[in-house]
């Protein structure tokens, strides 16, 4: 039977590194909670608050709902999706008009919905959005 060389001690610490360090690079595309449920968009219309809330050009974050919603000067509300198209985390902070993504830094233009700054390439989804009594809701699109 021939025989195999043995792995060197340095092979060995070589690949006890690398691996440690693959998994970390796996997580870090996984949404954040790491408890097997992902985030996801309203599957049936949620009320979000009132009107009042979204003033003429500007936008609010509904961090509990995954939504953000937006007025453009004329007052006509917009909704999007808050799940990163890059790798599926909620996104959590929008500043002025712009949605960041705490993953990979990904930015969205909450009036729009379209990418501001990779590594995502795909726009936020748009969902349906209306206002009853007073009150925003938002839903999957129509």
């Amino acid at each position: 039977m021939p025989t195999r060389p043995s792995a060197s001690r340095r092979t060995v610490l070589r690949g006890a590194a690398v691996v440690p360090v693959a998994g970390l690079g796996l997580a870090a595309c996984s949404a954040p909670g790491g408890d097997g449920a992902s985030a996801s968009t309203p599957t049936a219309p949620v009320d979000l608050g009132a009107e009042s809330e979204v003033a003429k050009g500007g936008a609010k974050l509904y961090r509990d709902h995954n939504v953000v919603v937006s007025r453009d000067d004329s007052g006509a509300l917009k909704a999007y999706s808050t799940i990163c198209t890059h790798a599926g985390c909620p996104i959590n902070k929008l500043q002025g008009t712009t949605l960041i993504c705490p993953c990979h830094g990904s930015q969205f233009d909450a009036m729009t919905g379209k990418v501001v700054q990779s590594p995502a390439t795909v726009p936020l989804t748009e969902l349906s959005v209306k206002t009853k009594d007073g009150k925003i809701v938002a839903g999957p699109a129509a």
